[in-house]
């Protein structure tokens, strides 16, 4: 075919896709929307941490409809979806409400390539807010609820010849349910955001054999100089075998192998370990070898870095990376975008906060209430940031509930909302173990929710004894975890101590400066003070830094500054809401930072 035909060809197609799909609204949008189209929405390998040669990406416009929950599936769809973007939010092309009453319908339709025959086929999903059933040509295959862990389903015993059909129906009760959804609500307003219901990360494919690696789980000990590898296994029996070479820089450096089932323990000489300040990661590559043969290969990454506490010559308690005192200080970052909300317009943006987080002189980043997709965390650990990972709050954290549901200073909560917590705390720890980055666990924010809380730190504790947990943060204070959490706003304050447990300052900040046209409402902003000017605000800033740093040498361990960027109708962020103006002046709040980093070892 000619050049010239070739290039009609594709703008062709292009009109097509435009015509199907544009972003709605009037709300603000960052550059990477601008440059967003059907064709190039979210490409990029979704799991970097266990990657596969071989994989199919199934993002882009599919069929949408919405409906009365319990209705039959829609004879006809009401028009296109930009897949992984929610279906309220603008990059959707469709940005219209669901909420409890009615049910989110998908279809679209694919092909496997030829040389997937003979092999499994799985069907991943990066997250899909709440409930998710999946049919694959007209055959239901299974259902998954949690709105913040990939799930997957092995669709080779429905496929047919040439084209196939995927079906998916969601149902999310936003803030009329029990279930985990952090800021989500059905009337935003104030710190409450837009809801968020669908399919909000990648949709992809991968072939695998019979036997296969289903997920591995890395625990580094730089004590011994080790590295243990646990892998979940599908379908592998007793003589098979688990292979793990560790890489530097394309250089192997250890390799060690043991029958499949088994946790192997491999020594790393010369040790290299994981900071903000060096964020090396080792590449690895595992194989599962059967009756000598290589039937599964995955390649990944892990770095040696050790999470701990100690008291100081002070009598303080500390938190310790790598066996030395260190202080963690980074803003509260919500992860919300005014164009995708839960999904960000690019892999480019996604990582900018971070990069940015990192310019202004932060080591450490709290992800607030929502969890992230796995290249999110990927970038911490290559960019070298150290992440305090949330459990998104839900189950009625609007309001402070009536006496008859509390018991003592906690929240009773039904059985069913119980069940799911805990089912989706386990998902989503299990889903992010082995990411470097992650240092501490935060089960509750500010008593949302908040309910067994010595039982669910406990046990939070146990399952991963590898990192921090910060019980709750802001939250009803129990004796419990290893870090007591203050927010104090807008000024940091000590108010309280804690002699056995390290001391945090939570939150604080939250210093407001509304910028027009970078505004997602033109009134009714919000913020805990407002100030006129860039300058004003850093000026704010530095003094709250100042005061920070004598209350390290008194007690604090780390601190959260509210936030990274503004959020909806709040405009106390770092960066506008769009990421296209800094409010702060970056040069004086990196120095105010690192002083106040540096203040723990003066």
């Amino acid at each position: 075919m000619k050049k010239t035909n070739l290039l009609l060809l594709f703008f062709l197609v292009s009109t097509i896709s435009f015509a199907q799909w544009k972003p709605q609204g009037d709300k603000i949008k960052t550059e990477w929307a601008e440059k967003l189209t059907p064709e190039n929405a979210w490409k990029e390998y979704p799991r970097p941490i266990m990657k596969r040669e071989e994989w199919q990406d199934l993002n882009g416009l599919w069929d949408y409809s919405i409906t009365k929950a319990g209705s039959a599936k829609p004879a006809g769809f009401d028009g296109k979806i930009l897949v992984p973007f929610a279906v309220e939010s603008s990059l959707s092309g469709v940005m219209k409400e669901v909420g409890k009453n009615n049910e989110l319908w998908y279809e679209t339709s694919f092909t496997v390539p030829a040389g997937w025959n003979g092999k499994k086929v799985l069907l991943h999903f990066g997250a899909v807010d709440w409930r998710a059933d999946v049919w694959i040509n007209d055959v239901k295959i299974g259902s998954h609820e949690g709105g913040f862990d990939p799930f997957s389903f092995d669709i080779s015993p429905f496929l047919k010849a040439g084209q196939q059909k995927l079906t998916v129906k969601v149902w999310d009760p936003s803030s009329d349910g029990p279930q985990p959804r952090g800021k989500q609500v059905i009337k935003p307003e104030g710190i409450w955001y837009t809801p968020v219901t669908g399919i909000w990360q990648t949709v992809w494919m991968e072939p695998v054999g019979d036997k296969s690696i289903a997920s591995l789980k890395t625990t580094p000990d730089i004590d011994e100089s080790t590295i243990k590898f646990k892998a979940q296994l599908d379908n592998a029996t007793y003589g098979d075998v688990l292979e793990v070479t560790v890489l530097d820089g394309g250089k192997e450096v250890a390799t060690a192998s043991a029958e499949a089932s088994q946790e192997l323990q491999i020594t790393v000489p010369g040790t290299k370990l994981w900071s903000p300040e060096t964020p090396f990661l080792y590449d690895t590559k595992v194989k599962l070898i059967s009756n000598g043969k290589v039937v599964d290969e995955v390649e990944g990454y892990f770095a040696m870095r050790k999470i701990s506490m100690k008291r100081d010559e002070k009598g303080i308690m500390r938190m310790q990376l790598n066996n030395k005192d260190y202080f963690h200080f980074g803003p509260l970052d919500q992860g919300w975008w005014p164009d995708g909300l839960y999904t960000a317009p690019s892999d480019e943006a996604l990582k900018y906060d971070i990069v940015k987080t990192k310019e202004m002189g932060f080591n450490m980043i709290r992800k607030h209430v929502k969890v992230e997709p796995a290249r999110w965390y990927t970038h911490c650990d290559q960019l070298g940031i150290l992440v305090w990972q949330d459990m998104p709050s839900g189950d009625r954290t609007k309001e402070w509930q009536p006496r008859k549901f509390w018991d003592g200073n906690e929240l009773v909560r039904s059985s069913r909302s119980e069940q799911i917590y805990r089912t989706e705390w386990k998902a989503i720890m299990d889903y992010l173990y082995s990411y470097p980055s992650i240092v501490v666990w935060v089960p509750f924010n500010e008593a949302w929710g908040q309910f067994k809380t010595v039982e669910i730190t406990e046990w939070t504790k146990a399952y991963d004894p590898s990192r921090l947990v910060n019980s709750a943060s802001g939250g009803n204070h129990l004796d419990t975890g290893d870090i007591l959490d203050l927010h104090s706003y807008p000024d940091p304050n000590l108010f309280l101590y804690d002699a056995n447990r390290v001391t945090v300052l939570g939150e604080y900040g939250g210093i407001g400066l509304p910028l027009k046209k970078h505004l997602w409402r033109p009134d009714q902003n919000w913020g805990y003070v407002k100030f006129n000017s860039s300058k004003e605000v850093t000026d704010e800033y530095v003094a709250y830094a100042k005061k920070l740093q004598d209350l390290v040498a008194a007690g604090f361990s780390a601190a959260v500054y509210t936030q990274t960027t503004d959020v909806e109708g709040e405009v106390n962020g770092l960066m506008t809401y769009d990421r296209k103006v800094d409010k702060v002046e970056i040069s004086r709040i990196k120095k105010a930072n690192e002083d106040v980093i540096n203040a723990l070892n003066k």
